[in-house]
C-alpha cells in the first residue's frame, strides 16, 4: 500500500510539473518586438534616448531592435524597411529628415503596424499615430528669454550685436526652435535695441545641416571675418542647440577677440558643460532625455495593450496630413548657477564627467 501511495505521488508531482512547465515558459516569453530608429550616434543625445528606451522597454518585457542610420537617410529608410519585414509590432522612429519617410512608412500603414513619431516629427504621412517631444515653441522662447533677461532689453537702448544659428532645415523642429525664440526677439528687433550685422536672420539663412558642429563653425567664422574683424562687439549669439553652439565656440575661440557674448544652447551635452561652467556658454536648455524615454514607454505599452496612448497636446503638431497627438514634455534652463542641482544631483551626469 505504502508503495501504491509513493508512486501515486510520484505521479502525480510529474503532471503537476508537466503543467506548471508551459506557464513558466509562457511568462517568459516577450510582449512584442518593437523597432527603435535612431537618427545617429554622433550626437550623444541619441545615444541616451536609444538605450533608455532600449532598457525601460526590456524592463516591460520587450524586444527591442534599436538601430542608428548615421546620418544617412537611405540607411534608415533601410532599417525600418527591415524592422516592417521583421514582423516589428510597433515603431518609434526619430527621423533624420522628416519628409524622407514616406514611402516606407506606407508600408507600416499597410502591415497595420503603429508608428510614434520620437521628438523630431515625420512630415506629410499619415502612418504616424503618436507624437512624443518636448514642448518645442517653449524651448525656443526660453533661449529668447534668456537673451532678452541676460541684456536687461527691456531697461536697456542698446542697440546689441546679435547672431543666429539654428539647425537642420530638414527638421520640423527647426520651425518651433527657431519660431519661439524669434516671437520673443523681434520686437526687440524692431524697436532697434537688437541688430544683426551680418544680416542673416531667416531661418534658412542661419540653418546648419545635420546641425553639424563642424559646419556651424565654419559659417561662423565667416561672420566673424567678414563683420567682426574691425572690432565691432558680438554681444550676443542664438544658438539653437548644443552642438550648433559648440561650433561657435570654436570659432570664437580662434577669430575672435572681443568681449565673450551670451550664447544659448540646447540639450546639456557633455562637449558644452565644460564650456557652461567656464562661462562661454550662458545657458543650454535641458531636456531630460530619461523623461521623454519613460513617457514613450508608456505609450508603448498603452498601445501594444489595444488602448490609447497617453497624450497632452491635441492642436499644435500637423504634419501635413493633419494634427497628431502628441505628448509634451517640459524643458528647463541650465546655466553655471544650476546645473549641479539640475545634472549631477538628479543623476545624469556625473561630477567627474563634466570635468
Amino acid at each position: 500500500m505504502k508503495r501504491k501511495l509513493f508512486v501515486a505521488t510520484l505521479c502525480a508531482s510529474m503532471v503537476a510539473g508537466m503543467v506548471a512547465a508551459p506557464a513558466a515558459v509562457k511568462a517568459e516569453e516577450s510582449k512584442g518586438l518593437i523597432g527603435v530608429a535612431m537618427p545617429t550616434q554622433d550626437l550623444q543625445r541619441w545615444n541616451q534616448d536609444g538605450e533608455n528606451m532600449k532598457k525601460e522597454l526590456e524592463e516591460k518585457g520587450y524586444e527591442v531592435d534599436l538601430q542608428y542610420a548615421g546620418n544617412d537617410v537611405a540607411t534608415q529608410v533601410s532599417q525600418i524597411e527591415n524592422m516592417i519585414a521583421n514582423g516589428d509590432q510597433l515603431l518609434v522612429i526619430a527621423s533624420i529628415e522628416g519628409d524622407s519617410l514616406g514611402t516606407v512608412l506606407a508600408q507600416a500603414k499597410e502591415a497595420e503596424i503603429p508608428v510614434i513619431s520620437y521628438d523630431r516629427l515625420i512630415m506629410n504621412t499619415d502612418a504616424v499615430s503618436y507624437y512624443a517631444t518636448f514642448d518645442n515653441y517653449l524651448v525656443g522662447k526660453t533661449q529668447g528669454q534668456f537673451l532678452v533677461d541676460a541684456l536687461d532689453l527691456d531697461n536697456q537702448d542698446g542697440p546689441f550685436n546679435i547672431e543666429f544659428v539654428t539647425g537642420d532645415p530638414g527638421d520640423n523642429n527647426v520651425n518651433f526652435f527657431f519660431g519661439g525664440a524669434m516671437d520673443v526677439l523681434q520686437p526687440y528687433i524692431d524697436a532697434g535695441k537688437l541688430v544683426c550685422p551680418s544680416g542673416q536672420m531667416t531661418k534658412d539663412e542661419v540653418a546648419t545641416a545635420n546641425w553639424a558642429t563642424e559646419t556651424a563653425q565654419a559659417r561662423f567664422e565667416n561672420i566673424l571675418s567678414s563683420y567682426y574683424a574691425d572690432g565691432t562687439n558680438l554681444d550676443a549669439v542664438l544658438a539653437s542647440n548644443d552642438s550648433t553652439a559648440l561650433g561657435v565656440e570654436n570659432a570664437l575661440a580662434a577669430n575672435y577677440t572681443g568681449e565673450y557674448p551670451i550664447i544659448t544652447g540646447q540639450d546639456c551635452d557633455i562637449a558644452n558643460m565644460p564650456n557652461i561652467i567656464a562661462g562661454k556658454q550662458a545657458m543650454s536648455v535641458f531636456k531630460d532625455t530619461r523623461t521623454l524615454a519613460s513617457k514613450v514607454v508608456e505609450m508603448v505599452d498603452a498601445v501594444m495593450q489595444g488602448g490609447e496612448a497617453p497624450v497632452n497636446d491635441t492642436e499644435t503638431y500637423d504634419n501635413g496630413t493633419g494634427v497628431i497627438p502628441s505628448y509634451l514634455c517640459e524643458p528647463v534652463a541650465v546655466t553655471v548657477d544650476n546645473y549641479k542641482e539640475m545634472l549631477v544631483d538628479s543623476g545624469y551626469y556625473t561630477e567627474d564627467q563634466l570635468q
